[in-house]
């Protein structure tokens, strides 16, 4: 085909765009082809650029006549600017074949074939009292909660059932005081419709989906739909900005044994978006957040802005390598960053909640900095609870109640708490933003099985931990600090 051939072609092109969306947040968009029967040349035509008239923004076809077999495959990939990122989205024709090099790809209505799913992974928290016993069984049954030797898992289950019965009435008390059960699953709920419109605007649709690790709806009930509404591309996005084996982690474990059980789902290209805390639009929503809560104060300028996270053992990071530490350091930076760049340079700590046990933690722990910040004048003071997209029972019991009453108590007279993202339009656009990102890279999830679960098949493993684990099961029986020891080991404070 010569440049004048081809020139007509495109001429036919008809981009579809959304006069809904700003300048900022603009994505690439899908395009058709006429009814004749349509080849590009990409060894003539490297960099074809087509321009949509209603944004005035170029999008680039990039062909390459070393184009490999598996780039082929998945299809043309359009590239915008959009907020200083590249983003690559999918490009499918009607009718007709691209010829790149000596590689064609076929048309089949792939546009109307695909159907994209969002699953959003989060803890979970019982909808009533009534839950509070079940909903913290299953969480200390956990392995990545309550990290058992490895011969002794075999005692997690009863270990669990113990700990969340001795745990569950003062747990109660907590939820009767946010009002009789968790709102985590109302929010994630609304995150998820939110989410799915986000994606709309965007023109892209998709199945937003709300799996909860410990409480209902179950992650294992969120893939069992995804498998019932024929998804064939799915975006994962846990809602922790920053990763941890205790919960990213946790999730995904779980994810990757129903996924390698299932052959339906083994196949199903994935994308797991493991962190998101750098992402502008995040570190934006949260600088918002804190703007808008100082602005309460008389003088502003005066106030301590509290970050405060959730914190694990200190074993996690230096034993098991686990990334939270240095990612909510560096989270913490780039807010700072951008509140600076706003004119706002407030003095700033940041300290870690939740602990419990007798393990050592990440320092330093919220409550004993409170303390420290009222004995040295402080008078005001701005919480921000750093590690949670939601307000449930530690921003809405731990920190406005006990962290509050303790900080008053202390010396601080000014006190602040900045509220939970939420549904905030530019947090939930970003979240937009993020799945769009992921999509092209899904591929099906690793199908190897991990060297827990092979020990657990073999009976001569299997054997050896049943007889050690018999005789702690006899320590833990005869000895009350012994086992208040193994009670008072886990991470959550639920």
């Amino acid at each position: 085909m010569d440049a004048t051939s081809s020139s007509g072609a495109l001429s036919n092109v008809k981009l579809l765009s959304s006069n809904k969306l700003n300048s900022d947040h603009r994505v690439p968009t899908l395009f058709s082809l006429p009814k004749p029967l349509v080849s590009l040349s990409c060894k003539s035509y490297r960099n074809l650029q087509v321009r949509d008239k209603s944004t005035s923004q170029g999008l680039v076809v990039s062909c390459s006549s070393s184009i490999s077999h598996r780039d082929v495959m998945q299809g043309l990939h359009l590239s915008g600017p959009i907020e200083k990122r590249s983003r690559l989205g999918q490009a499918f024709c009607s009718v007709g074949s691209f010829t790149c090099g000596e590689y064609a790809l076929e048309s089949r209505s792939q546009a109307a074939e695909e159907k994209v799913g969002v699953l959003l992974l989060n803890l979970g928290g019982p909808d009533t009292l009534d839950d509070v016993q079940p909903f913290l069984y299953n969480l200390f049954a956990d392995p990545d909660i309550i990290r058992l030797p490895r011969l002794f898992r075999f005692l997690q289950e009863p270990l669990a059932k113990l700990i969340s019965t001795f745990r569950a009435p003062k747990s109660k008390e907590g939820y009767a005081s946010i009002g009789g059960g968790s709102p985590l699953r109302k929010i994630t709920d609304e995150q998820a419709q939110a989410l799915k419109m986000a994606l709309e605007e965007k023109n892209t649709s998709a199945n937003v989906y709300v799996g909860m690790r410990y409480w209902y709806p179950f992650t294992e009930e969120a893939i069992q739909q995804i498998k019932r509404d024929g998804i064939t591309r799915l975006v994962v996005l846990p809602l922790y900005p920053q990763y941890s084996i205790s919960t990213t982690g946790s999730s995904i474990r779980v994810l990757q044994k129903i996924f390698r059980e299932d052959a339906y789902l083994s196949k199903l290209p994935v994308s797991v978006i493991k962190s998101w805390y750098q992402r502008e639009g995040y570190i934006k929503s949260m600088a918002d957040l804190v703007q808008a809560e100082l602005k309460n104060f008389i003088n502003p300028q005066e106030v301590m802005i509290f970050f405060s996270a959730h914190g694990v053992p200190v074993s996690y990071v230096e034993n098991a390598g686990d990334p939270y530490k240095d990612q909510m350091e560096e989270c913490i930076y780039l807010i700072m960053q951008e509140l600076k760049a706003r004119g706002i340079g407030n003095e700033h700590t940041l300290a870690y909640q939740s602990r419990v046990g007798p393990v050592q933690w990440l320092k330093p722990y919220t409550d004993e900095v409170l303390v420290e910040l009222g004995q040295k004048g402080i008078k005001s003071l701005l919480a921000v609870p750093v590690s949670f997209v939601s307000e449930h029972i530690e921003t809405l019991e731990e920190i406005d109640m006990e962290y509050k009453h303790l900080a008053l108590e202390s010396g601080i007279e000014n006190w602040g708490r900045v509220p939970a993202l939420n549904c905030k339009s530019s947090f939930i656009l970003d979240l937009a933003d993020a799945v769009i990102e992921a999509l092209p890279s899904a591929t099906a999830l690793s199908p190897h099985a991990s060297s827990t679960d092979a020990d657990d098949c073999d009976p001569f493993q299997y054997a050896i931990k049943l007889l050690f684990g018999s005789v702690l099961a006899i320590i833990l029986l005869l000895s009350p600090k012994a086992f208040l020891a193994f009670r008072n080991n886990f991470i959550y404070r639920p």
